[in-house]
């Protein structure tokens, strides 16, 4: 296929990479160049701008950071894109925006998918991502090779908007679990145990995840650097709290991750992994 690649971030790159190995054509935008340029090596072709990669393709994949940059993006090559041409947003944004979007671009003719991911920077590279995806069953199949070639468990989820509600719902249970982790972890550091052995300990039972067997050791390494930025994080659990806010939720997990973040970003860890919530749990629950 001839594939456009939007967004070729710590996520979007890895995958872009994955579809050109496998022979696909790839053009590649990203607002900074050199990030876009870093995949010519791999054979693919750097567009000047969105509108110049989106022009032509078979499928277009976004992969950006917020609901603003897709509602840009989407804005930026609808007046390129055309009848049977497929959109793909696997970007963690907010459902309304996303049933929004295929809405207008269904007007065109152009299918749409919002197909977000779990799994980090690892998964990305390895194709082993978790894809989630809401639109309709004909668009689905037709990406399901690609999904194939990116992620180990591929689920079409329901109608446009649906994939993004089961990434929040990811979302929260990454967020609390890792916040079990590093707590779990802490305890037994002070507690004068060494907690790498804690980690092999109960890492295969009961308490077993994989934020903890994946993202323990780097706690306990003070190993801060990102597979998924804190920030965006921060901005995953800000679209899960407007989502809850509107089905009249009341989530006391979420807002304690919230401000667990939040207080990883005062901390300066707003580029860091979301491990760094571990520093951030250091300088509130040792009392000195």
């Amino acid at each position: 296929m001839e594939i456009a690649w939007i967004g070729t971030g710590i996520m979007g790159a890895p995958m872009a990479r994955r579809l050109l190995r496998a022979g696909h054509g790839v053009r590649v935008y990203n607002r900074s160049a050199e990030k876009a340029r870093a995949l010519a090596d791999d054979g693919a072709v750097v567009a000047a701008d969105a509108a110049e990669a989106a022009r032509g393709a078979d499928v277009v994949f976004i992969m950006v950071s917020d609901t603003p940059d897709v509602e840009g993006v989407a804005a930026r090559i609808e007046p390129v894109l055309a009848r049977g041409q497929l959109v793909i947003d696997m970007s963690t944004i907010a459902p309304a925006a996303e049933r929004a979007i295929a809405a207008r671009l269904a007007k065109l003719g152009t299918d749409y998918l919002d197909a977000p991911v779990s799994g980090g920077e690892t998964g990305a590279i390895e194709g082993t991502l978790a894809i989630m995806a809401g639109g309709s069953e004909a668009a689905f199949a037709r990406a399901r090779p690609l999904f194939d070639l990116l992620g180990k468990r591929v689920t079409h989820m329901g109608p446009v908007g649906a994939g993004q509600t089961t990434k929040l719902a990811n979302q929260i249970a990454v967020a609390v679990t890792l916040e079990a982790a590093a707590e779990a972890l802490l305890f037994a550091r002070e507690g004068g145990l060494d907690p790498a052995k804690v980690i092999e300990a109960i890492g295969a039972g009961a308490a077993g995840s994989w934020q903890l067997n994946n993202l323990g050791p780097k706690i306990v390494a003070g190993d801060f650097r990102p597979g998924f930025f804190v920030q965006l994080m921060r901005k995953d659990l800000r679209l899960v709290a407007e989502a809850a806010q509107t089905q009249r939720l009341a989530l006391p997990g979420l807002a304690l991750m919230t401000s667990m973040f939040n207080a990883a970003s005062a901390l300066g860890h707003d580029r860091d992994g979301t491990q760094a919530v571990a520093d951030a749990l250091d300088s509130v629950a040792v009392l000195k």
